[in-house]
């Protein structure tokens, strides 16, 4: 059977993670399989140190996995060297970390101008002005990450997430540095901009009250996806 002209937006084919222990070769997971359809949202959870991030960064090409394959939207990206990877990334890509990942020295409006200046995009300031309307924070635009609070950090990097409307969304501990309140306004935000945009949603995360949001729960146990 051929995986690459499977429709499916994410598509992961025997995927296998090793690592070298102190004590010799440490299989994170082997020969893991996922298919996500367009539109889904899908929450992958699991306990401390089962592989959850590291799946999550095979599947953004941000890591290399030891065998298998990853596609996005038909492409391979485990075929492709750094450079190409991250041009899919720029062109069909959106990824929100836990700790934000903002650059400090830049405004919450050039953090979200960002991606869509490496994507060579055209009037890429109206669009990150929009983008962060869309997550009210019209009026921080020339703020500094650091004048922000946690949860305006997190907004900012979900304008920056969706403002080159990916087809995809990988959300890693979207809500983990937050409180309970901001947590569920930013998850209430995620969602609502995932159906708005009709981008397909891959999060990790330990709220059950998050992962319940999503269409699909899949738990990572001892290297194999369960559905829940």
């Amino acid at each position: 059977m051929s995986v690459a002209v499977r429709s499916e937006v994410l598509l992961a084919d025997r995927l296998t993670m090793t690592f070298q222990g102190p004590e010799g070769p440490i299989d994170l997971f082997s020969e893991l399989n996922l298919s996500i359809r367009a539109g889904e949202s899908v929450a992958i959870v699991g306990a401390s140190g089962s592989g959850k991030s590291t799946l999550l960064g095979l599947l953004a090409g941000l890591d290399v996995p030891s065998g298998g394959r990853v596609f996005i939207d038909g492409q391979e990206l485990t075929a492709l060297d750094e450079d190409a990877r991250a041009r899919v990334r720029a062109e069909k890509l959106g990824f929100v970390f836990q700790a934000f990942h903002l650059l400090g020295g830049f405004t919450a409006l050039e953090n979200v101008m960002l991606p869509l200046e490496l994507a060579g995009g055209r009037d890429i300031r109206a669009c990150a002005l929009e983008a962060l309307a869309d997550v009210g924070l019209a009026d921080r635009a020339r703020h500094y990450p650091r004048h922000l609070s946690g949860g305006e950090q997190q907004r900012v990097a979900l304008a920056r997430a969706f403002v080159t409307q990916p087809r995809l969304l990988l959300a890693d501990e979207p809500t983990g540095n937050l409180d309970r309140a901001t947590g569920e306004r930013i998850a209430g935000l995620l969602f609502d901009l995932n159906v708005e945009r009709g981008t397909t949603l891959v999060l990790v995360t330990h709220d059950p009250a998050l992962a319940a949001h999503c269409d699909r729960v899949l738990r990572l146990v001892d290297g194999r996806l369960q559905r829940e």
